[in-house]
């Protein structure tokens, strides 16, 4: 994700706004090579003119050439039709930090679609990121990739993923950024639907149950068409400890988190299973604390690697980029695969509240088409009770002018 600079939460909303006001479609064609400028004039009112400064192809302009070169692309096409500019797989990903572009390079290294718009209001990053990307094409079966500081180049995006934001600071936890990354959704959200009304949304700015609920209720889109990356990444994490201590691919362990993608995230042990064999037919206690073998550490330390991975190396990046395009690959391709991921869970498990937390999903085309019914126990339950008044004690203190009720 982005880590913004340290800033006042007024002065970050005003900032955010002189970026998200530039509402004007400009008439370009961009090529395979990058040949245009990042708006100065936008940066100039955001970062100053120092931050400001044009590149491409405006840099080396007002040259006086002395002479008038043949036009080599109407001399070699013979233009017969249109060419269309946005393929309907196209992904948005607002935010080209570390998350953002591990996203962006899992998407386009396991060719999941050939069109991606990268937004970002730090333009030289932007652009070297953008230039990578655009050097390596070749090998990558020649996608298109566009970036800017303008949100315009969104446009009829098939889905859109959201992963700008301030990151959890050492020992803190997700939700100590979810002021600072309210202040974001409620400024970019209007504008992205705005240009892509249709798209899907998969939210990945943390603290991400939070910012699904939110992105939701100002976007004012079905509850479908807005998905959290929520526990998938749990999930992922739960699969691989099972599957390093007894020796077998984590791909060959079903296994589920739900609830809140942070410290209060509820393992489902009653349904751990390795070739339909139930764990708790063989240990009926696993995962409490009775429990001989001492599964329970196993699900206390899962809750605490995204934590390790940020102090070893400052953010955790990888592995959520691969669980965000896994989400995206579904919606694309219709998979119709289990997934859990943040969703609306007001009348699921008895939860009263209107909140988003994690359970296993249907996904295909148009977001989230089916919510699975879960077969948990009693204390698994509670576990999630338990969750979800955890989150919703901090998301009823956050102010928004809801479209949506």
């Amino acid at each position: 994700m982005v880590l913004l600079p340290l800033m006042s939460i007024s002065s970050l909303s005003v900032r955010l706004r002189n970026l998200a006001g530039v509402t004007f479609r400009r008439d370009f064609i961009r090529s395979r090579s990058y040949t245009h400028a990042l708006p100065p004039t936008i940066l100039t009112k955001i970062f100053g003119s120092n931050k400001g400064k044009t590149f491409g192809k405006e840099a080396t302009a007002g040259s006086n050439s002395l002479f008038a070169s043949p036009c080599l692309r109407e001399e070699l096409f013979c233009k017969t039709s249109e060419p269309v500019r946005d393929c309907c797989h196209k992904v948005a990903i607002v935010g080209a930090g570390m998350v953002g572009i591990s996203v962006a390079s899992s998407l386009l290294f396991q060719r999941i679609t050939s069109q991606i718009a990268m937004v970002d209001p730090f333009p030289k990053k932007l652009e070297g990121d953008g230039l990578d990307f655009l050097h390596g094409s070749i090998f990558m079966r020649d996608p298109k990739i566009e970036f800017d500081t303008d949100f315009c180049i969104t446009a009829n995006s098939k889905v859109v993923v959201i992963c700008v934001g301030a990151r959890p600071t050492k020992g803190g936890t997700r939700l100590d950024v979810v002021h600072k990354n309210t202040e974001i959704i409620k400024e970019i959200i209007p504008i992205l639907v705005n240009y892509s009304p249709n798209a899907v949304f998969v939210v990945v700015s943390n603290p991400v149950d939070i910012m699904s609920w939110i992105t939701w209720k100002i976007s004012g889109l079905p509850i479908h068409q807005v998905i959290g990356s929520g526990t998938y990444i749990d999930s992922a994490r739960f699969r691989f400890m099972i599957g390093d201590r007894l020796g077998i691919a984590p791909s060959s362990v079903q296994a589920y988190i739900i609830g809140e993608h942070g410290d209060s995230m509820v393992p489902l042990w009653s349904g751990v299973s390795i070739a339909g064999v139930q764990f708790r037919d063989v240990i009926p206690n696993i995962g409490l604390e009775t429990d001989d073998e001492k599964w329970h550490e196993l699900s206390k330390e899962v809750v605490t690697l995204g934590a390790v991975v940020r102090c070893l190396k400052g953010y955790t990046n990888i592995a959520i980029g691969l669980s965000a395009s896994d989400i995206v690959a579904s919606i694309l391709y219709n998979t119709q695969n289990v997934i859990p991921v943040s969703t609306q869970v007001q009348g699921h498990h008895d939860i009263d509240h209107d909140m988003f937390l994690s359970l296993p999903c249907v996904i295909g085309e148009n977001g989230i088409t089916h919510v699975i019914r879960m077969h948990i126990t009693e204390y698994e339950k509670k576990l999630l009770h338990s969750s979800a008044n955890g989150v919703f004690n901090v998301q009823k203190k956050i102010k928004v002018n809801l479209k949506k009720s």
